[in-house]
């Protein structure tokens, strides 16, 4: 039985690193890359056209920049998962990318082995992060704790569903887990991050951790 292979989107405006990252993905025979943009209005045209699996942002791109093309895929309901893969480590860049509806953030010096490992997670629903990455994240949301715990005005199913979103589950995984729709899911993942006062699912993954953690 074979499995119609992931599609991916690469969005970056050096034509030899799509080139490359294009190779890389070429070796595998689950994921395909189906659409090229060198540009943030490439990418909004190409997103609609294609509705790839998974779309491969760069940040740092002349016009409009990474984090704009990002907000904008968003603002135009694009439900393909997103992970930013960008030299740029900076907390700013890091925040602003995952506030904003990334699910995801990588570095461009990872060994090509981790990169195509961790290409392979987002599209199979992880949350990806680089090492780095997260400890910047767990840093930037490490709020002072509240006089009422936050994690007190949860539901017990919402508390559920948060736990299994800090394990890097996809709303699909956890509809399969808890045997409860997606549409479920969503409704309680929304209510969540409202209570929390968290604006993505990747900052309350991170939230829970850094939780956990204290």
């Amino acid at each position: 039985m074979t499995t119609e292979a992931a599609s991916i989107m690469l969005v970056d405006d050096h034509p030899l690193l799509r080139k490359g990252l294009k190779q890389l993905i070429a070796m595998e025979d689950d994921m395909k890359v189906v659409a090229e943009a060198s540009s943030g209005l490439d990418a909004l045209k190409l997103a609609e056209e294609y509705d790839p699996d998974l779309i491969v942002l760069d940040l740092n791109m002349q016009g409009m920049d990474g984090i704009q093309t990002l907000k904008r895929l968003r603002d135009k309901g694009v439900s393909s998962r997103i992970i930013i893969l960008t030299v740029s480590d900076a907390d700013d860049d890091v925040v602003a990318a995952i506030t904003n509806g990334a699910d995801g953030y990588l570095l461009k010096d990872m060994e090509p082995e981790l990169l195509l490992e961790q290409i392979h997670r987002a599209v199979t629903g992880k949350m990806v992060l680089s090492e780095a990455i997260t400890e910047i994240l767990a840093t930037a949301l490490r709020q002072p704790k509240s006089v009422n715990s936050p994690l007190s005005s949860l539901t017990n199913r919402e508390y559920e569903i948060l736990s299994l979103i800090a394990q890097g589950m996809s709303n699909k995984m956890i509809a399969r887990e808890l045997d409860i729709s997606d549409g479920t899911v969503k409704v309680h993942v929304k209510h969540l991050l409202k209570k929390l006062g968290l604006r993505s699912r990747v900052e309350a993954a991170v939230w829970m951790v850094n939780q956990q953690d204290q």
